[in-house]
């Protein structure tokens, strides 16, 4: 904040979704035209506390979430048209008020399931053990999901995908 102010990029988004939503898809194809992507999962992402922010080590519980000051200074970047974060974070309450909007890639649980048994094994959720459980899960009750967000279809083309968040967002579509 400066003044009482804050201080913003020209514009910032949010991409959320569950596991599998295709958001990282979405993220590398925004980068591909031309806008300014933020990959939350690798660039800010660590083990820790929503609510502290402090990270959590070994097999202590703990959630995905993204370092709160990172965020701040990445959304305060004025060098860019539109900065779209894209990727699953548990604190995003402690930045969500950040954004211009907030989209959440939506998926069906057949797709899910497909693109759950598609993945890598070193990729996180590429094992039954680890992804599927947590995602089904997710899928049903949305938890963690921010609340009020534009609803895109993640199901549909990714050409479609895109087009309707830089459309509902303002900027140039393909």
């Amino acid at each position: 904040m400066k003044n009482g102010e804050r201080v913003v990029g020209i514009q910032n988004f949010l991409i959320e979704g569950v596991s599998c939503a295709g958001k990282t898809t979405v993220c590398d194809e925004l980068q591909r035209l031309g806008y300014q992507p933020i990959h939350g999962d690798r660039e800010l992402a660590y083990r820790g506390d929503p609510e502290t922010g402090e990270t959590v080590d070994g097999n202590a519980p703990g959630h995905h979430i993204w370092d709160v000051d990172k965020v701040r200074v990445l959304v305060a970047d004025q060098t860019h048209e539109a900065t779209f974060f894209c990727g699953g974070s548990r604190n995003s309450a402690k930045f969500i008020d950040l954004f211009d909007a907030v989209f959440v890639l939506e998926i069906d649980l057949d797709t899910l399931n497909q693109r759950l048994a598609a993945r890598p094994e070193d990729e996180w959720g590429g094992t039954a053990s680890e992804g599927e459980s947590f995602a089904r899960r997710q899928h049903a009750t949305k938890e963690g999901l921010p609340q009020n967000a534009v609803s895109v279809d993640s199901t549909a083309p990714l050409a479609t995908v895109v087009t309707k968040i830089l459309r509902v967002a303002g900027l140039a579509t393909p």
